[in-house]
């Protein structure tokens, strides 16, 4: 079957059965958020909230579009106008997959939180990926992932790296 994209089909959900992820490094400045409630306000949902089914909660765990879900949580108008529901595009994930395309999402658009970003990191790390795995997934170069894991510690995530030895003390041979 060939693939299609998520998009083609948006179903309309009601804002009660979506919950944020608990991982997303976005954050939006007070006079953007402003702006992106003018702009649904005037345009309306231009674009769908990506998120997971969870089956077994029976809820919608947000992959991209915190921000658009949380207007219709934060603006009254906005909520009675779209008559509680927002518009959602489904994607079948795992995990780590899913935090990578929140990652791409993000990153398309804009800055990140560093702290948050590192935890994504070391989640990733503890998920069992690998440095290139994350490289090619979330659009990082190696120095930026070392960078992010030294702010979640080095040790923790360095632990099952075998380091050789880069030098040897030399014995000082004795004054006769």
């Amino acid at each position: 079957m060939p693939f299609e994209s998520p998009v083609y089909h948006v179903i309309s959900v009601p804002v009660e059965k979506i919950i944020p992820n608990t991982y997303n490094p976005n954050a939006v400045a007070p006079p953007e958020y402003r702006l992106l409630y003018d702009s649904i306000r005037e345009d309306g949902y231009t674009m769908p909230i990506v998120c997971y089914y969870n089956r077994e909660e029976d809820n919608y765990v947000i992959v991209d579009g915190f921000h658009r879900y949380q207007i219709i949580l934060d603006y009254p108008d906005i909520y009675e106008r779209e008559k509680g529901c927002l518009p959602v595009s489904v994607i079948d994930k795992p995990i780590d997959c899913r935090m990578a395309s929140t990652i791409r999402h993000n990153r398309a658009r804009g800055s990140h939180d560093v702290d948050l970003m590192s935890n994504i990191v070391k989640e990733l790390h503890e998920l069992g990926r690998s440095d290139a795995w994350i490289s090619k997934h979330l659009g990082m170069d190696r120095d930026e992932i070392l960078r992010l894991k030294q702010i979640t510690g080095l040790a923790a995530l360095f632990k099952d790296v075998k380091f050789g030895q880069a030098w040897q003390p030399v014995e000082e041979a004795a004054d006769e």
